[in-house]
């Protein structure tokens, strides 16, 4: 039986349903399971929600010793319990046993919020789980406990549950819990103009508390109060959104060496996406970034992106919106943000890198995640298996076309035909050259013998409009896919 959700929980069908089927398991034994993602995207709302629905216990963990945490862990289990005093505990074994006992009867969820922190102070602790949950142990046979280990280092609880680590094959739900997609932010966000939604998921991205509590439910009215709400929230130094972009590095406990890291992204969000690039940016051997590319991407912060006709191009594009603005607009001018009162002066400047560096890498980005999950089948022929980016060769003309959007699908016999190509253009209005120059790198597709390249659609995405001898071709020739803000923004496939 799924749990009753929360009223004002918005979105988390998903998870939700996870997570009460999860408690809903009548197997006996005590179980396990992880929830994780970035800091605030709601997971301890939603795990303390799930707690007061199905009578659970929730343990919010804290940096600190390993006498203090189980002092804590003590005293609410007294108050859960309805012990006349704090439990005392002389380690972690004796505190997970406890845990573990406090149902025999029905399944109930046990929650350790914040794990990462407990295992800092004590790193056996994943190994004494490990033990406590063996099987043929009473504790865990008679137990009907549900334990979810909680965690926003993303490095350590990718690790959790992989490898050779103690905890895996022990979970039996792992959950992820994301930020919103840009049509869910714009409902959270109350935006219903598709030019103010955009833009304002190019800058906050979908992370909820970034509106109730960093922003305080202050959001853009519309495209004319874009600007000022740029300045009034993330560019003055008074709101939490001005520095939270450096917070989320401070989050994670692998990245050690911060300025290396900030570069390495500073260098992604002014347009050096390949590692050599990148590298050149930085003034390092290509070899030295391995590394720290390698922890960016662990702990979420930078997504390896594989370039759809080249196997062996790999591209790089920062996963949280918030880091890209501020490294591409905040930081080359952050001493001026921190110490003048003329934001607005700094904003004006800085527009522009905003447009090219932030805007229009974020609507390409947006384009490709609605074809993949949300354009409706009969818009490209069938179901879209991959949609990407990629680099086609002109061997003729020594050059190579960059293909914004590159959509597969998937036949019965595993492969992979061509559905559409694309091009994307956020401020400008797009006419029959662009159809032209995709028809021309379609040709080089087919003559490459790519599967399904002579009917490949040619699809346009535009942030501004379509001209009017462009919408008529599209209506003449199926070939030719029109794609609007609006659509963006409509309801359809998810």
């Amino acid at each position: 039986m799924t749990l009753e959700r929360p009223a004002r929980m918005f979105d988390r069908d998903r998870e939700w349903k996870a997570l009460s089927a999860f408690i809903d398991d009548p197997r006996p034994g005590a179980t396990l399971g992880v929830v994780s993602g970035r800091r605030r995207q709601g997971k301890t709302f939603l795990l303390r929600s799930l707690c007061e629905a199905a009578g659970g216990f929730y343990f919010p963990a804290d940096e600190g010793i390993d006498r203090e945490s189980l002092n804590k862990l003590g005293a609410l289990l007294g108050q859960f319990t309805g012990a006349p005093g704090p439990i005392a505990f002389e380690g972690w074994h004796q505190a997970v046993d406890a845990l573990l006992g406090l149902s025999h009867d029905r399944r109930i969820p046990v929650v350790i919020d914040e794990f990462p922190y407990l295992v800092r102070a004590n790193p056996s602790l994943p190994s004494i789980i490990q033990n406590a949950l063996a099987p043929l142990r009473p504790e865990r046979d008679n137990s009907r406990v549900g334990l979810l280990l909680c965690g926003s280092a993303m490095s350590f609880m990718g690790r959790l549950l992989s490898g050779n680590a103690p905890l895996r094959g022990r979970a039996g739900l792992e959950l992820m819990v994301p930020t919103l997609d840009h049509r869910l932010a714009a409902e959270f966000w109350g935006v219903d103009d598709p030019v103010t939604a955009l833009m304002t998921h190019a800058v906050v991205g979908g992370t909820p508390a970034y509106r109730s509590d960093f922003a305080r439910d202050d959001k853009p009215a519309g495209p004319d109060d874009f600007d000022a709400w740029v300045i009034r929230t993330v560019l003055s130094p008074a709101s939490p959104l001005f520095r939270e972009a450096r917070y989320l590095l401070a989050d994670e406990p692998d990245l050690h060496d911060s300025s290396l890291y900030h570069s390495v992204l500073a260098a992604i969000a002014s347009g050096n996406a390949q590692r050599g690039a990148i590298a050149s940016y930085m003034g390092r051997k290509t070899g030295d970034l391995a590394h720290p590319l390698t922890v960016l991407e662990d702990c979420g912060l930078i997504v390896r992106e594989p370039d759809v006709f080249k196997d062996n191009r790999t591209t790089f594009r920062i996963a949280e919106p918030l880091v890209t603005f501020y490294h591409a607009v905040m930081r080359p001018i952050w001493s001026d943000l921190e110490f003048t009162d003329d934001t607005a002066r700094l904003w004006r400047r800085s527009r522009a890198r905003f447009v090219s560096g932030v805007l229009g890498p974020h609507f390409e980005q947006v384009c490709r995640f609605w074809t993949r999950h949300m354009a409706p089948p009969e818009l490209f022929g069938d179901y879209p298996n991959v949609a990407g980016a990629g680099t086609v060769n002109d061997p003729t003309n020594r050059t190579s076309h960059e293909v914004d959007v590159v959509v597969f699908g998937l036949d019965d016999d595993n492969r992979r035909p061509l559905l559409a190509i694309g091009e994307v253009k956020w401020g400008e209005t797009m006419g029959l050259g662009h159809v032209e120059r995709l028809r021309r790198i379609r040709a080089l597709l087919v003559a490459q013998k790519r599967l399904g390249a002579e009917t490949a659609r040619l699809a346009c995405y535009s942030g501004t409009g379509f001209a009017p001898e462009l919408v008529e071709a599209a209506a003449r020739e199926p070939e030719i896919v029109l794609v609007g803000l609006t659509d963006l923004y409509r309801a359809g496939p998810t």
